[in-house]
């Protein structure tokens, strides 16, 4: 199966190793996810996400949500579905 980009990066907290995503494409906890940034790619799969601090199972297209991460990342990376 193809990996499908399913969204960016738009905020990165490092401290927290939390990305913000904007979706343009569904996905939920279980997903296995690939951020690419430059030479800097990792997959993983979502373990927790939320919106505006809940959390949520799933998210939809135009939703902004905050996945906790494994490895760093970089504000405009490309989020694909694996």
């Amino acid at each position: 199966m193809p990996e499908k980009e399913i969204g960016k990066v738009i905020h990165y907290f490092d401290k927290a190793m939390v990305a913000v995503v904007r979706l343009s494409g569904g996905l939920k906890v279980g997903d296995e996810v690939k951020f690419v940034y430059n030479e800097n790619e990792f997959v993983q799969p979502v373990e927790s996400m939320e919106v505006e601090h809940k959390k949520v199972k799933s998210g939809k297209k135009g939703d902004e949500v905050a996945i906790k991460l494994n490895k760093e990342t970089h504000e405009h990376a490309i989020v694909y579905k694996v």
